[in-house]
């Protein structure tokens, strides 16, 4: 049975973007989008030497977001959300928190539950479209999901896509 920790909060976005970093010593989020894989693009979510990069459809304002820290796979919510990827993260340190665009504001995450080393990140979203759309609001219009899971690393795939920003993104590499 797996194990799994789920803590949900309203995240604050500027520049349709958020940061996962592995919280050590001198993290901080990166000040441009980092480039997507080079084979299996997945177009919202970005990762490198410890910082994921995560893509909203909400130029400006609150989003909807959820984080679960699992020791197995909890399974993708394919009925909740209309687009799903994957992606592989390595952590050195076994924590992690997530940054709103002013990097003052952070959301520590559960503790990784193998310590140190390689996790899988699945990214759902839901309504991305619609928020895109609005550009900015105080309401929340689109909401996330962030999965994070021991797993070796391997390829990142998308398990769900519907949305045509999603298809915007992977396309823009």
């Amino acid at each position: 049975m797996t194990k799994a920790r789920t803590i949900s909060f309203d995240l604050h976005v500027a520049y349709s973007q958020a940061y996962l970093i592995d919280l050590i010593d001198d993290a901080m989020g990166p000040g441009d989008l980092l480039d997507d894989h080079p084979t299996h693009p997945v177009g919202i979510i970005r990762v490198k030497d410890g910082i994921a990069f995560l893509v909203t459809g909400l130029h400006t304002g609150t989003v909807g977001f959820s984080a679960t820290v699992a020791d197995g796979d909890p399974g993708a919510d394919t009925d909740g959300y209309e687009d799903i990827v994957e992606i592989s993260f390595k952590s050195t340190v076994g924590r992690v928190s997530l940054l709103e665009w002013s990097p003052e504001v952070a959301h520590d995450l559960p503790d990784l539950t193998t310590g140190p080393g390689w996790y899988r990140l699945r990214y759902h979203a839901r309504g991305m479209d619609e928020a895109r759309e609005a550009d900015t609001s105080a309401e929340i219009i689109d909401s996330y999901l962030l999965q994070i899971r021991p797993q070796d690393e391997s390829q990142p795939r998308v398990v769900k896509s519907t949305s045509k920003l999603l298809a915007m993104w992977r396309s823009a590499g």
